[in-house]
């Protein structure tokens, strides 16, 4: 198939690392893959063979409309047999092209539990009828924008974000390089997050969770690696020095060696207000690694009961969680395997990225003879 994915961007977020992820997998499964961005930069890995585009899109009505503009031209020129947009503005642009112009099926994803306020759900209803398919990445996030009026029930479902397996794998030998280029000795404890350094990701909870876990134990020594990037930075640099943590905790920026970190940690946290399914969750348990995350949208359907879910918020529960399973390492093998399984049998990249193309052959059949033609 001929698939084009819309996303609103494709810097380093959860949501911009699927749809680079489905492009990379969409390829590998023999399709022609075309990726539009509706903003300017690219910090995601896309394979040579994928037509990109970058529409350079500003908050104008101006740009906008240039935008649109190039999109329709786009559109028409690469002739796509599926339109796949992620997140909210790619969501409502797309819906828009198919309102005004012969357009192939259009699917469109939300991959956050709050997409919006109400204005944005009320675009996204009053535009629902362009829409052939409506997703969320989680049962949570689903319900949420049901009750917001944004989407009929009937009208929207869930699938959930691909986790690669393959990148996203135990690596002692990685584990061990890792370790050592962080300056780690056997005995000391490291606990990790991975995400954008933005208020919805409460990373400084986690910094308080973590000044209070080593307040309570002179036991385990721990370090604290916040993997990520954003505009919270300054404010969490100031956080880690009021706790006198600037030895403990480090803000390591943007990492290109995720899978190699999660293997050297003895434990992934997740701190999140708002999420819709974090992948980060996701691929620590394909690494093997423990868990202890908050209980943001799409988090209990990847944990299962191979984690530790806590209140959002509340920094006390966040420490006292922390100190029970860091106590522990990464477990026995049995378990460090049991949470990997967990992943390759329900969430893996191949799996999901197979169940979105029977949904885009299915709607292709399906469409009127007016949208199959090429546009």
């Amino acid at each position: 198939m001929r698939i084009l994915l819309l996303s609103t961007g494709l810097q380093l977020g959860g949501a911009e690392q699927q749809v680079a992820a489905l492009a990379r997998q969409f390829v590998a499964l023999g399709h022609v893959v075309a990726v539009v961005s509706l903003t300017p930069g690219c910090g995601v890995d896309l394979p040579a063979t994928v037509r990109l585009l970058a529409l350079d899109m500003r908050k104008t009505p101006l740009s906008m409309a240039r935008a649109f503009w190039h999109l329709r031209s786009f559109v028409r020129e690469w002739r796509p047999e599926i339109i796949h947009a992620h997140m909210v503005h790619a969501n409502l642009i797309a819906r828009v092209l198919a309102a005004v112009s012969p357009c192939p099926p259009v699917i469109c994803t939300a991959h956050s539990a709050r997409e919006g306020g109400r204005m944005r759900m009320l675009a996204y209803r009053l535009t629902d009828r362009w829409a052939s398919l409506t997703t969320h990445v989680s049962p949570e996030g689903r319900l949420a924008m049901v009750k917001s009026g944004a989407v009929p029930a009937a009208r929207i479902t869930v699938v959930p974000n691909g986790i690669d397996t393959t990148q996203f794998r135990p690596d002692p030998a990685a584990r061990n390089i890792a370790r050592t280029e962080l300056g780690l000795d056997d005995d000391t404890r490291l606990l990790i997050n991975v995400g954008r350094l933005v208020p919805e990701k409460a990373q400084d909870v986690l910094i308080d969770a973590f000044a209070l876990f080593r307040a309570g134990t002179d036991e385990v020594k721990a370090r604290l690696l916040i993997a990520g990037e954003g505009p919270e930075r300054a404010a969490l640099e100031q956080r880690i020095r009021q706790q006198a943590l600037s030895g403990s905790v480090m803000l390591a920026g943007t990492r290109r060696d995720v899978p190699a970190l999660l293997n050297a940690a003895d434990l992934f946290v997740l701190s999140s207000e708002i999420e819709g399914m974090p992948l980060a969750v996701g691929e620590a348990l394909a690494c093997g690694c423990p868990v202890v995350a908050t209980d943001a949208a799409g988090v209990a359907a990847l944990l299962g009961d191979c984690g530790t879910i806590v209140s959002r918020g509340d920094a006390q529960v966040l420490a006292t969680a922390i100190g029970e399973v860091l106590g522990a390492g990464r477990g026995a093998a049995a378990e460090q395997a049991a949470r990997r399984e967990r992943i390759v049998s329900r969430f893996s990249l191949e799996a999901v990225a197979r169940q979105w193309l029977a949904r885009y052959a299915s709607l292709a059949r399906m469409a009127p003879a007016a949208c199959a033609e090429p546009v």
